[in-house]
């Protein structure tokens, strides 16, 4: 039996995993809010905004009808961004409490709420029905939409906690260019997917900046430091961001042109501000929104992130990127294994 997908958001990393799905025998529905967007994937079979000079799959089906969509769905895919990700789950809430229906909730987004702190995964448990929700998983790990566009080899990481329902997601993305391996730890996958995006932020402004390899290492390694650290005060298994949802995102976005966060940091670091980034990227840059969350977080919980606080300086207080790498370097010494 063909397992129906619904995916909900269009953009690069949505519209690919639905191509991938597409691809491997499911029947998908994508949706976007955004009518040209729609008409472009049915007719062009193109996305240009997001993949440049790719062709999506025929049979690959776009709507904005996001009834049409997910009511004839096993599956429901949410990429959608994080502070938006409230909003469409309460209408899916609205238009699922009719039926009795369960279905496999899967998410694919990398963020964390403003105001409220939420993870994605606990967004989608309080908007979705429980009596609509079979499960509820996390897909993330180093995965630049572009690469997997060419089927560059990919490993990403579904976790859910049910290892059951985790290898029912696995089995709907396994093919011979994107491999998916399974985890429990939903806490950790999602703090890492989400905290890379500031790392990434930080090793872009350092490249704008005109620094090096060892600069862009230490700022990735101890930035996985702080992932960690917040992540285990909030239950996450440490072994998690060793794994592909911690040190292998960090890699990939932290080092690729591709990432939209590493170019914003790239811009900053060369001096543009922050709001001449925003309106010039055409994307949500997740990492700016999440460098505010984590901030106040670690405020919150008395864990000590030096780098994120001293991006979120740069992004809120307009602190100069020199100034605040002065500021880094400065500090007391201290032992690495803290």
């Amino acid at each position: 039996m063909t397992e129906k997908v619904a995916v909900l958001g269009a953009g690069s990393w949505g519209s690919i995993l639905a191509n991938v799905l597409d691809e491997n025998g499911s029947s998908v529905r994508l949706w976007s809010y955004k009518p040209e967007q729609v008409a472009e994937l049915n007719e062009k079979h193109t996305n240009e905004q997001y993949i440049q000079n790719f062709k999506y799959s025929e049979s690959l089906v776009a709507t904005n009808d996001l009834s049409e969509a997910v009511l004839d769905a096993d599956t429901i895919l949410f990429v959608i961004p994080a502070q938006a990700t409230r909003g469409v789950a309460k209408r899916v809430g609205e238009i699922l409490k009719n039926t009795d229906k369960k279905y496999n909730i899967v998410h694919a987004s990398k963020g964390i709420e403003e105001n409220t702190y939420k993870r994605i995964s606990e967004i989608l448990s309080e908007e979705l029905p429980v009596k609509n929700v079979k499960s509820i998983s996390v897909i993330s790990g180093p995965s630049q939409a572009e690469d997997v566009a060419k089927k560059d080899i990919t490993l990403v990481t579904v976790a859910s906690h049910n290892l059951k329902d985790a290898e029912y997601i696995q089995s709907l993305f396994m093919n011979n260019y994107f491999r998916v391996y399974t985890n429990d730890d939903v806490i950790g996958a999602e703090i890492g997917a989400a905290l890379k995006n500031i790392i990434a932020l930080g090793t872009g402004a350092l490249y704008g900046l005109g620094y090096g390899d060892n600069s862009k290492a230490a700022l990735m390694t101890r930035g996985l430091a702080e992932i960690s650290r917040l992540g285990t005060s909030f239950g996450a298994n440490p072994m998690t961001f060793i794994g592909l949802s911690g040190v292998g995102d960090i890699i990939v976005t932290g080092t690729s042109s591709n990432s939209r966060n590493w170019r914003a940091g790239k811009q900053i670091g060369e001096g543009k501000s922050v709001k001449e980034v925003i309106d010039n990227m055409g994307m949500v840059i997740e990492g700016i929104a999440t460098t505010k969350a984590a901030y106040e977080l670690s405020k919150q919980r008395g864990i000590d992130m030096p780098i994120t606080s001293a991006i979120y300086h740069v992004l809120y207080d307009n602190v100069n990127v020199k100034e605040a790498i002065n500021e880094l370097m400065r500090r007391h010494g201290r032992s690495e294994i803290d």
